[in-house]
């Protein structure tokens, strides 16, 4: 037992560290004006003073952050209430909603956005409108990433049984839901959301084809820099 726990705290500690090189050596390249050799040289703050200073660039990161909020937020609310409807109500349907928000998989995002553009380019009021579009088409992207999160958080707390034990103390099954069920599934909610979120951040294909430079992210920025 302990030889066993032993080698699967070593192969957590390696994969940790794995994943932490990365980040660590980049944000050590920003701190230095040069890295030729084996260790940098020229420590400096100066290039986060410079972008911390950059009005343009703080603009384009605060438009990044509420698009992808808002597309966040609708997305696991819509999502909760369908896995809420589906499993409690109608269980034998779990199959074809999964089928169902698995499908974004497979569209690309260029498809995606001249098919956006080609059925909502010429609507009047809010249909119309660019932003509304890209909020759509991130709902669209993101749910798969959302909806499966969600679902494993949902199986493994054992939904039903819990929402039944509430039942019997005198709470209605959407009572439950949100005051049982979801905060024991607060951390899927979470990884599935910062999942979302760099997904979000990392996009250009969509926000570009959508809205044009109109409303840049932070892709777009360093693209056009």
């Amino acid at each position: 037992m302990k030889k066993t726990r032993f080698t699967s705290n070593m192969v957590i500690i390696i994969l940790i560290i794995y994943l932490l090189i990365p980040l660590v050596a980049t944000a050590i390249y920003s701190m230095f004006q040069k890295w030729t050799g084996i260790l940098p040289e020229g420590f400096t703050l100066g290039h986060y003073a410079s972008l911390l200073s950059n009005k343009a660039f703080l603009l384009t990161l605060w438009r990044t952050i509420i698009i992808s909020i808002v597309p966040i937020v609708l997305t696991v609310l819509v999502t909760l209430l369908a896995l809420f409807a589906v499993t409690i109500y109608f269980p034998k349907l779990e199959k074809y909603v999964q089928i169902l928000c698995m499908i974004p998989y497979t569209i690309q995002g260029v498809i995606l956005s001249v098919s956006i553009l080609s059925l909502y380019a010429g609507v009047k009021g809010i249909l119309g409108m660019r932003l509304v579009m890209l909020i759509g088409a991130y709902c669209i992207i993101i749910l798969p990433y959302i909806y499966q999160g969600i679902r494993n958080s949902m199986h493994a707390v054992n939904m039903p049984m819990l929402i039944e034990a509430a039942e019997m103390l005198g709470a209605s099954k959407l009572t439950a839901f949100f005051k049982v069920i979801v905060p024991n599934i607060i951390s899927g909610i979470t990884v599935s959301s910062l999942l979302a979120v760099g997904i979000i951040f990392g996009d250009y294909v969509l926000i570009r084809n959508i809205t044009g430079s109109s409303f840049q992210n932070v892709q777009i920025y360093l693209f056009l820099a």
